[in-house]
């Protein structure tokens, strides 16, 4: 039986050192036809393991739902990995980070108050032990140990990193998880992951769980600083930042590919195992993206090309050439050629030519009957764990101001559907003026990405506290969900029953707008939107994700699989309005300005 066992010194695959030269590549931020070409270009990076994170709720979009299909058949990803002839290792979480929504917990699990969030609390590990249940047996079947490709299995994830129960609850806590991952057949080893910090290794660990490092630099010295936490054994660093994620608002992060490949030089030469963070980003597709908030509400981007060797469309940049020349140094590489840059992507523009408004969509879109409360639901109380919800009240003449104790995250006020202000958590504004007059009120709430990291973690979404107005609360509401994934067929339906308009050629108002084109079949798009304001984009009833003109990012990255040769589909959701009603396919990426 095939073994790989943690040594006094080195990992041992069969008896033998093993020096793991592994990459991030996360199957949930790929379009699975193509992994195998990311997978397949890790090996001629001189990789020999593919790591990926697993997301809870991605797999459990809804109480009750577990889905390991198409974009989630992990299953498939890893076999993909094992016939490429490479490794495995595979982080479970529960909590992943990987900003990533929620950092992969799912927001019907911690819309429970009573749910103890990552401590040992019997609601929480009875969850987590369902997810296992229904996750890791196909794991299990994968292991080293059963002829497959997985070698290790992390308990956690930078959990030195969180909370502050004291040590023997903490230890507790991960203990109980290493008797609900044992109890699903893993049999490989399992390890902790903490940055490379003596009190977080030392709170985020167990004496007899393998302690793994976080870092991106000073490999030396960070090596140090994990060998007084763990004196025995392998060292492995299990993030190797080699580049960073954007946020709106801020520049594109960049990391020097010199300095990147020095630092990895230096930290196989001393021995050591490594985890490139990302070897491919990938995009946060869809409503995927997470945030964070240290002060300041900051959601990630849709591009999670995170400046790492493989671009977000799998194109091999200057850092993918100089750390497989590190690697070559140390381990053998193979001998193929690697990987070409591939031409430019096809360059066209797009008339969108029909149109239904805002104010005519959002009834459309809502998922059956509004609900009357007499209070602002979150949208927790709404069952709805991403994406939109909308707000119905009346305002009076001598109302004057809509104020709000917060909203999470952003929000498009209108007045009998005349935008007339914008509450926005990032910029910390509650409070919108309005007309002196009567009407209904309208707010469409937009959920951003529930925050990945830190005590904000599970927090509600929507309108929290009290909303009221320069003479009254407001204390009469309907409520419900958008279903916004929707909006491609019920836009189509609207223009079929003669619900909707053509644009023209000047400026596109808010609401929803569709146009067709033509191109190359299975090629990489990059969709750029100058002039659009903030919203969803989808082709071919395949939702990209956010745009926003906030940046840094300007184009998103539309995968070849969904691009057919005739009658594609380009629709948006634009909640403000857009100088033209046109879109351009380009050339390639534009992630923005870089930090200087």
């Amino acid at each position: 039986m095939p073994m790989f066992d943690i040594g006094p010194e080195d990992f041992l695959l069969d008896g033998e050192r093993m020096q793991v030269v592994s990459g991030a590549l996360h199957y949930f931020r790929v379009h699975p036809d193509q992994w195998a070409d990311r997978i397949h270009k890790a090996r001629l990076m001189g990789l020999n393991t593919i790591e990926t994170y697993v997301p809870w709720n991605f797999h459990a979009p809804e109480p009750g739902v577990f889905d390991l299909d198409g974009r989630r058949d992990l299953g498939r990803f890893l076999d993909l990995v094992a016939a490429e002839g490479l490794h495995a290792i595979v982080r479970p979480g529960p909590y992943i980070c990987a900003e990533w929504d929620g950092g992969g917990l799912p927001a019907w699990l911690l819309a429970d108050d009573a749910v103890g969030v990552r401590r040992h609390e019997p609601r929480f590990l009875e969850a987590i032990g369902k997810y296992y249940s229904s996750l890791l047996p196909l794991v299990a079947e994968r292991q080293v140990t059963r002829g497959g490709p997985v070698l290790m299995v992390q308990i956690e994830n930078e959990y030195g990193a969180y909370g502050d129960d004291p040590l023997p609850e903490r230890q507790k806590y991960l203990r109980a998880l290493v008797d609900l991952t044992r109890d699903q057949g893993i049999d490989v080893p399992l390890f902790t992951c903490d940055q490379a910090n003596d009190e977080m290794l030392a709170r985020g660990g167990l004496p007899e769980l393998h302690k793994t490092a976080t870092f991106g630099s000073r490999s030396t010295e960070r090596l140090e600083v994990l060998r007084r936490a763990q004196p025995t054994g392998p060292l492995m660093c299990m993030e190797f930042w080699n580049g960073w994620f954007d946020s709106w608002g801020l520049e594109h992060h960049v990391a020097p590919a010199e300095a990147n490949a020095a630092d990895l030089d230096d930290l196989l030469a001393a021995g050591g195992s490594v985890n490139l963070y990302m070897f491919h980003g990938g995009t946060n597709f869809g409503l995927t993206s997470g945030a964070n908030d240290k002060g300041i509400y900051r959601p990630i981007t849709t591009s999670y090309d995170y400046d790492a060797p493989l671009a977000e469309d799998g194109t091999p940049t200057a850092k993918y050439y100089a750390m497989r020349d590190v690697i070559a140094r140390h381990l053998p590489v193979p001998d193929e050629a690697a990987p070409a840059v591939p031409e430019p992507a096809p360059v066209l523009d797009v008339a969108l030519t029909a149109h239904v408004p805002l104010a005519s969509a959002v009834p459309a879109l809502v998922r059956g009957d509004l609900g009357a409360f007499d209070h602002a639901p979150t949208m927790e109380e709404l069952g709805l764990w991403s994406g939109f919800a909308v707000y119905r009240t009346t305002i009076r003449p001598d109302d004057a101001v809509l104020a709000v104790d917060e909203v999470r995250d952003r929000a498009v006020v209108l007045l009998d559907g005349d935008p007339v202000g914008v509450l926005d958590r990032g910029s910390h504004t509650y409070a919108v003026a309005l007309p002196a007059r009567a009407g209904e009120l309208t707010l469409l709430v937009e959920n951003q990405g529930h925050v990945d990291y830190g005590p904000r973690i599970g927090e509600p979404k929507g309108l929290i506290g009290s909303v009221r107005t320069a003479v009254r609360v407001l204390d009469h509401w309907e409520a419900g969900a958008l279903r916004v994934e929707d909006a491609p067929e019920l836009l189509r339906a609207a223009l079929d029953a003669g619900g909707g308009d053509g644009d023209g050629g000047g400026a596109a108002t808010a609401g929803l707008h569709r146009g067709t084109f033509d191109s190359v079949a299975g090629a990489d798009h990059f969709l750029r939107l100058d002039g659009w304001t903030k919203g969803l984009a989808w082709v071919n009833g395949e939702l990209l994700g956010r745009y926003w003109s906030l940046g840094p990012t300007h184009t998103l990255y539309v995968p070849g699989p969904l691009v057919r040769e005739t009658g594609n589909e380009l629709v948006l959701l634009e909640l403000h309005g857009a100088a033209s009603t046109r879109a351009s396919f380009v050339a390639g990426p534009a992630l923005g300005i870089t930090e200087q």
